[in-house]
């Protein structure tokens, strides 16, 4: 009996040391998840400023393209003045003249406006640019810092994960099922110390009958309030 209780409180201890480790694995891949969501953060920044940009450049390409069509109207009415014959006729070309260079000056501001905006959009995407390419620097070296410790720690829980396995084999199957289950339904704590008559897991006090027995080993005990199993270690 002391030999399987012994098997239950290395087992425990075991579990509880895997238990920090497999924590700090964690905490290890939340960092790696965390760097790489702030660079898809960024480059979905960078994207959507890209497509931004290339958007206002094909409406100020069309612009261009207006104003030069407007420019050319100009040009081909004031050719034409010269060879007119009538009042009538003059007044009118020099109508589609003004309303051409109207409409260009129109499109000219709308370019500068385009431009302007362009402008403000590729200092913002420059700046994300080099935060991004900075982050992606810092990011890569971190993480593969943590990759190294990574394995250091996955070797470890394999190892832990073997010896678990091993001493586990040890109990017998309905003390090794009713342990597995404790550390299911008792957040990973299946055996505590009972100590001045009450039992650590859960601060009940037991039956002073119980609490005597608990040092006679002749069998394992558990808390009628938690049900976790017990030991006792005697007074020196």
């Amino acid at each position: 009996m002391h030999k399987q209780l012994q098997l239950l409180r290395d087992l425990q201890e075991l579990d509880t040391e895997r238990k920090t480790v497999e924590t700090e694995r964690q905490v290890g891949l939340k960092e790696q998840q965390a760097l790489n969501a702030e660079l898809e953060r960024l480059q979905k920044m960078v994207d959507s400023l890209a497509g931004e940009i290339s958007v206002l450049e094909g409406e100020k390409s069309e612009l261009v393209s207006a104003m030069a069509l407007e420019q050319g109207n100009v040009e081909r009415s004031e050719g034409r003045l010269p060879q007119i014959k009538t009042q009538k006729e003059y007044v009118a070309v020099l109508k589609e003249v003004d309303t051409a260079k109207k409409l260009s000056k129109d499109l000219q501001a709308g370019i500068d406006a385009k431009d302007e905006i362009l402008q403000s959009l590729t200092a913002d995407k420059d700046e994300k640019d080099g935060e991004l390419a900075a982050n992606a620097e810092q990011a890569e070296a971190r993480c593969a810092e943590v990759d190294a410790s990574m394995v250091a720690v996955n070797k470890k829980l394999v190892e832990m994960d073997r010896q678990r396995a091993a001493q586990l084999e040890e109990l017998p199957k309905k003390l090794r099922k009713r342990y597995e289950l404790l550390m299911s339904r008792r957040a990973g704590v299946a055996i505590v110390e009972a100590r001045n008559g009450a039992c650590l897991g859960c601060h009940m006090q037991l039956p002073p009958q119980m609490f005597n027995s608990l040092f006679v080993l002749n069998e394992i005990q558990s808390c009628p309030h938690c049900s976790r199993l017990l030991f006792a270690t005697a007074p020196d």
